[in-house]
């Protein structure tokens, strides 16, 4: 997830008239052009950028997120993997038309486990500051994947607001960059 120093990954006002909030586009200078394409950036944080759009087999997308973004038209951004979305509410009539969309109503925990499965030996990419932190606690995400933008927002919605217990992190890898320091962590159990 795109992050700004002070932990915002939406800006304010963020919801379905505006999603991700004033100012969101500003997390994501570092691989899209102001025309709102999908650029890949030059050295190693190119290399990252091929990582992160291809080396995912499933996504995990709170409601919140997923409903914003109507689910990405049924397809995470061209990728054609599974979309899960942990809800305690059955979807809308729109996911009808999504056939790669599965609402799991059995908790975050299940939700996770069946995009595991559906990811086989690739990653599950998490969408959603409530889904990640809900995953944290659960105990069932393995790493996260942090561009820290070097800018501060100063309010929004905090990738990590609400956890109910510290959590340690082991630096996997880091790559800075004048855009963005992209910071890879492996959740110590």
């Amino acid at each position: 997830m795109a992050m700004s120093l002070d932990g915002y990954i939406a800006g304010p006002n963020d919801g379905p008239d505006n999603p991700g909030g004033d100012g969101f586009a500003r997390l994501h200078e570092w691989f899209v052009s102001p025309g709102g394409e999908f650029v890949r950036p030059p050295g190693p944080a190119g290399d990252l950028f091929d990582e992160n759009m291809t080396g995912y087999g499933a996504v995990l997308v709170g409601r919140r997120t997923a409903e914003q973004v109507d689910h990405w038209g049924g397809d995470h951004h061209g990728s054609g993997v599974p979309i899960f979305v942990p809800s305690h509410r059955p979807p809308g009539p729109s996911v009808a038309n999504y056939p790669l969309v599965t609402y799991v109503t059995d908790g975050i925990a299940s939700a996770m486990a069946q995009a595991k499965a559906a990811a086989g030996d690739r990653d599950v990419m998490v969408h959603g500051a409530y889904t990640a932190q809900r995953a944290l606690e659960a105990g069932v995400l393995d790493e996260l994947q942090i561009h820290q933008i070097p800018v501060l927002f100063g309010a929004g919605r905090r990738l990590f607001e609400v956890l109910p217990s510290r959590v340690e992190l082991e630096i996997v890898r880091v790559i800075d960059t004048p855009q963005a320091t992209h910071i890879r962590y492996r959740v110590q159990r």
